[in-house]
Formats: structure tokens, sequence, C-alpha cells
């Protein structure tokens, strides 16, 4: 993407704002092909291990990424245009390894477009906090509650009142809350079909329309809860010295049951102050026969009605939501392992063909 042209293209020509990164996305650039054979080669003389490896060739395209969006954030006034990289998934629970990484990441990059992703875990709330009061633009993933992301969301606030308390500028900072979406449907479909298998055929029709709903109905609720607190007389103050909101981030919004429509968390997710990331085929989809309209607040009464109705059919979102984190981490975890595998595999082999 970034040699070939392609990203410079897609932000030109398609309009994109950003861009982000994770582990499992580096894992399928790096080890599953030879486009960074040559920076590898380069690393070897220098001894470095796979992990130093990793982020070396983690910095550098991100760094280049955020050059090419550069003109985005400028001419966005530091609104858009940002690029994100990620704390590694094993400091999710370690707070101190998240700062140090954080910290790092930050200085190596060193571009004022960057945006480096923490946990939303109890234990990275901490760290949000913290690097914001710092100067440091913080995306904020793997959100899957409306308690978490409340959680994020007070942290930012609260980071931009001391800056403000200390003389610090806040007009610059710049942060999201990445709250997951389609994987909520994937867990909570699994747990309703369930219930569906040994369910009198009344109860089946009502479960079966639950089906596909839940996702969509949590994230609406999240930005009704954004709502509030961006609103608040809390915010105002800051606003007004010049602070923007935290924006929600739309994430994990590809459609993985192929009975749903393509655009799915597309189209229901769209408003005022919202970011959405899109793996490449949804964004595609999208262009191609997405509905462009105000949808995410259209319909909260909808949205309640659904939640309310699967705690009657037994089904437990704040169990649901405590099990993708804990998924989710673990999923980052093996990806980066396997990552890291892949970059030694490399080294060994190109030490070899070099040698």
């Amino acid at each position: 993407m970034l040699t070939s042209g392609q990203l410079e293209h897609t932000i030109a020509e398609i309009g994109i704002r950003g861009l982000t990164s994770n582990p499992t996305i580096f894992e399928k650039a790096i080890a599953g092909g030879n486009h960074y054979d040559d920076q590898i080669i380069s690393l070897l003389e220098h001894g470095k291990s796979p992990l130093e490896i990793f982020e070396a060739l983690a910095v550098d395209d991100i760094r280049n990424a955020c050059d090419l969006f550069r003109g985005v954030y400028d001419e966005a006034e530091g609104h858009d245009g940002f690029c994100s990289i990620e704390v590694s998934p094993d400091a999710a629970r370690d707070a101190e390894s998240t700062r140090q990484q954080v910290r790092r990441l930050w200085d190596s990059v060193d571009r004022p477009n960057l945006m480096v992703k923490i946990p939303g875990t109890s234990e990275g709330a901490l760290v949000v906090e913290e690097m914001l009061a710092e100067g440091k633009n913080i995306n904020i993933t793997l959100l899957f509650s409306i308690a978490s992301y409340e959680r994020v969301a007070l942290a930012y606030i609260s980071a931009l009142e001391k800056r403000h308390a200390a003389g610090q500028p806040i007009d610059r900072i710049a942060s999201v809350a990445s709250f997951f979406v389609s994987r909520v449907d994937t867990l909570v479909d699994k747990l309703l079909d369930e219930k569906i298998a040994t369910a009198a055929a009344a109860e089946r029709a009502k479960l079966e329309s639950l089906k596909g709903t839940i996702a969509i109905a949590n994230a609406q609720l999240a930005y009704a809860k954004f709502q509030e607190i961006f609103k608040s007389e809390r915010f105002a103050r800051l606003r007004a010295a010049g602070a923007r909101p935290q924006r929600p981030l739309w994430a994990s919004t590809g459609t993985k049951n192929p009975a749903y429509p393509d655009t799915l968390y597309i189209d229901t997710l769209i408003g005022p102050d919202t970011v959405n990331t899109m793996p490449g085929k949804t964004l595609e989809a999208f262009l191609d026969h997405g509905t462009v309209k105000r949808t995410v607040d259209a319909d909260l009464d909808l949205a309640r009605q659904r939640m309310a109705d699967l705690a009657a059919a037994g089904t437990d979102i704040d169990a649901v939501t405590a099990q993708l984190e804990k998924e989710g981490i673990e999923s980052f975890v093996k990806s980066f392992e396997s990552l890291l595998a892949g970059v030694a595999a490399k080294k060994e082999a190109l030490a070899a063909a070099t040698a």
C-alpha cells in the first residue's frame, strides 16, 4: 500500500481520513510476503531481536503513513488524518509496560498525527488518562461494553482538565474510543441459536428476530452515552478552551455472517463525530451500494427494546462483552506471537541466504 501508491490514491481519490494497524494486520504483511525482506536484511547487521525488528518495521511504516496523511491533518486543523500504531497486546493487563511502550512508540514515530492504541481494559484506562495528560494522542481499542466506553471517555475529559488547569494547550489533543461491533453479533447469535434449539415455536420467532441486531443496538447506545458525556456542562468548559470531543470509532465492522448485508455495520452507525474503520472489502462494498444518512441515533427506543428483550431471553450482555474483551486480547496475543515467530523464521532464512 505504501510503496505502490495505493494508499496515496485511496486518500486522494476515495477520501479516507486515517489509517489503523494491529498485530494481525502486520502478521499478514510481514511474515506472509517478501515486501519487508530488504529492511529485515539491513536490521540483521545490528543483531536485532524479532521483537526489535518488528517494531522497527512497524514504526517505519506508520511514520511513512503519517506523512501521507499529513495534508489531511493540516487541512482539517488536527481533526483528521491520524494513523494508529498499537502497543504489544501482552501489555493489555500491565499498566507499566503499556506506559513505557506508548512513550517509546510516540517518540520513535515522532509525528503529530500519530495515535497510539491502548486496550481499554481497567488497567489500560489508567494509562490512557496519563498519556493524554502528557499530550499524546490515544486510540483506545477493544471496547465492547458501554461501561468500558464511559470509563475511557471520562478519562479523556479528566486528562484535558489536568492539562487545562496546568495552562497547557488542549486544542490539538486527539483521541478516539474504538468500540467493536460485529463480534458482538457473532457471540450473541451463537448464544441465541443455543436457546432457539430448545425453545417453543412462539419463543423461537422472538429469539430469531434478535439475531444480527444486538451489536448495532449496543453501539447505538454507546453513542447515546457519548452524546450525554460530551454535551455536558463539564465538557462545555473544555470545549470553550478549544477541546474537541473524543470520537467513537466503530471497529470490527466487516460483516462476518454472510447472511447479513455486507454494509450492515456501516449503514446503521453513521452520525456526527463518529469514525468508521473498514476492511478493504467492506469499503469497496460501501462505495458501491452503501447508504449515506444519519442512522446512529435514528431509533434509540428500538435499540433499548432489543437490549431489554435480550436480557429477558436470559442472555447477559455484560457477560458477553467481558468474554469478548478476554477473547480479543487472547486473539491479539496469539497473532503477536505468530508474528514474532514469523519474523524469527524470516530472519533466519534471510541470514542463511546472505551468509
